[in-house]
């Protein structure tokens, strides 16, 4: 018998990606409700952790349509994160074992903004295949859709869709109202017709800022030591209740910024283990999604040392 490896994935750090993720035939992805939320909140922790941009998804039954900006992060690096972490929930809730996902994701990088725009209409028509949201797709629940067209709240903080909608009209108004007359006109024939999928250009680019991660772990340090109140030594002391938080945030912040692994960290504040690593992770994206003060931390790290 003869292995024939797979293909390279073709990406950059600095892409925008249409990544489509389906599950094994027999098997649905997202069996209620409670599935596709937890998928959300996944992809809202890794988003907190990498720092990408979302620009739009859709969850339906047995796939998902997300458009991923990697901000300067690995493509790869983040779906496995969110699609690994998904498998482990999925298996413990229905107890079951083996692989849930079918391949690995699939990812098309976009080249220009009429990809861009034609992709995005593409994504919120999903819903339109199912009989009740056929000439509603607004109204399903599991789609930024809403979110674009101003009916409802991003309940999840999740999607950067300003960029998007400025590629469809010069003011807000004027850019949903045209979103949302072109919307119906676009199926995956349309879609095939800007691009094929296997169709791979990394030439693509926009007017978009693209995060540079080549920040110094010592810099992250004193940074939140000076955030915490705490000396730069406390980072240092084990079994220590007292500094946790301040541990998790910076750990959170090498892992964004400075493109860490967990052995990069553990040699960084002194042999931990790659599960301490791991709790701390959680950690510090609980504290940044839940505590105001530090809501921003990433962001003002970045204004200070960029």
């Amino acid at each position: 018998m003869i292995f024939v490896p797979r293909t390279a994935r073709v990406k950059t750090d600095e892409s925008i990606f249409h990544i489509m993720c389906k599950s094994i035939s027999e098997v649905t992805l997202f069996k209620d409700d409670e599935d596709k939320k937890r998928y959300l909140l996944l992809i809202k922790k890794y988003k907190t952790l990498h720092n990408f941009k979302l620009y739009g998804y859709c969850l339906m039954d047995n796939h998902a349509h997300l458009m991923i900006d990697a901000n300067g992060c690995d493509i790869s690096k983040i779906m496995h994160g969110i699609n690994f972490s998904y498998a482990m929930y999925f298996n413990r809730k229905y107890k079951r074992e083996g692989h849930l996902f079918k391949d690995r994701f699939k990812s098309k990088i976009v080249c220009s903004d009429r990809y861009l725009r034609t992709l995005s209409l593409y994504v919120h028509n999903n819903p339109t295949d199912i009989i009740k949201y056929k000439d509603s797709p607004e109204k399903y629940t599991f789609s930024s859709l809403s979110i674009f067209l101003g009916k409802t709240p991003d309940s999840f903080h999740l999607v950067d869709y300003v960029f998007v909608m400025s590629l469809f009209g010069n003011n807000l108004k004027s850019a949903r109202k045209n979103y949302y007359n072109l919307l119906f006109r676009c199926n995956v024939e349309k879609l095939e017709q800007e691009m094929e999928f296997e169709d791979e250009k990394t030439d693509y680019n926009s007017e978009r800022n693209i995060l540079v991660r080549n920040f110094k772990a010592d810099d992250i340090l004193d940074f939140v030591a000076s955030k915490m109140n705490i000396l730069k030594i406390h980072f240092y002391t084990k079994y220590s209740r007292q500094f946790v938080n301040a541990k998790a945030l910076a750990v959170v912040l090498m892992r964004s910024l400075c493109n860490f692994k967990s052995k990069d960290i553990s040699n960084t504040l002194g042999n931990i283990t790659q599960a301490r690593i791991s709790r701390l992770s959680t950690i510090g994206i609980g504290l940044i999604g839940s505590e105001e003060k530090y809501g921003n931390i990433i962001d003002d790290f970045i204004k200070c040392y960029s």
